[in-house]
């Protein structure tokens, strides 16, 4: 699928004249600190896939997705292996595995959620009141792009109608990941991945004894989890309740306040 954006960046110039001549004018005049900065305004694309989106109800799908993630912090603090490792590699197996584990989260706790467009200032707005660039306008918005991935990820789990120790098994296996760089503990860690999926492998055969297909059509749907992005995640879910905040920072807080 063509991911590109296909609107014409100068468009704006024959939708909005008066506007683009003003701005031109602005270009041609001696440059000013304070003055808006035409070229870092984010070109507002309407290609379905790359328009930026936000939750329809933040508020109760934002407290959803919270719960969530407490459940998935709490997760992995409660597994002895993990408590076992070095702080070091805690730290790292938590900053590469959070998303992936937040996502079967929210799968397994049927999580569901709309979006909506997100609301943009107009050009004269921006003029008028010459603003600057916001740490909201740098960050990566959320697109439909990423939101379908999302979307088609957790679909395919909830047919997949995993039971609870199918999920803690799976998630397991997505924790102990021995190819994350800088491990101290690899080999260990290695050894744990091994034995949360023969535990799975295990599971599936006790629940679906005539299911010979299941645990591979398990893995190829965990597989999906490395494609979403953790700052989409962020974005969507998280910045409208933690604002400015570092969302790895609350998540190192939450795995070692004890």
């Amino acid at each position: 699928m063509d991911n590109r954006c296909h609107c014409a960046p100068s468009s704006d110039r024959f939708s909005n004249p008066i506007l683009y001549n003003i701005l031109s004018q602005m270009d041609n005049s001696k440059p000013n600190q304070n003055c808006l900065n035409y070229n870092s305004i984010p070109h507002r694309c309407n290609c379905e896939l790359r328009r930026t989106v936000c939750l329809k109800r933040p508020s109760e799908v934002c407290k959803e997705a919270s719960a969530v993630l407490v459940k998935t912090v709490h997760f992995m603090k409660n597994l002895p292996a993990f408590n076992q490792m070095p702080p070091n590699d805690q730290f790292i197996l938590l900053k590469s595995c959070w998303a992936p584990l937040f996502i079967l989260g929210l799968a397994q706790e049927q999580v569901n959620f709309e979006v909506t467009d997100t609301p943009a200032d107009s050009m004269l707005k921006r003029i008028l009141l010459n603003r600057q660039e916001s740490p909201d306008m740098e960050r990566k918005q959320p697109t439909m792009s990423g939101v379908s991935k999302l979307r088609s990820c957790l679909k395919k789990f909830w047919s997949l109608d995993l039971s609870p120790k199918e999920y803690a098994y799976l998630k397991g296996t997505t924790i102990f990941n021995p190819d994350v760089p800088y491990l101290k503990a690899a080999v260990f860690v290695e050894g744990l991945q091994q034995e949360a999926q023969h535990a799975l492998s295990a599971m599936v055969q006790l629940l679906h004894p005539g299911d010979q297909e299941r645990f591979a059509r398990i893995l190829l749907t965990a597989s999906m989890l490395q494609s979403i992005t953790p700052s989409l995640l962020t974005e969507l879910f998280f910045r409208p309740v933690i604002g400015q905040a570092d969302l790895l920072e609350l998540l190192v807080d939450m795995l070692f306040c004890r």
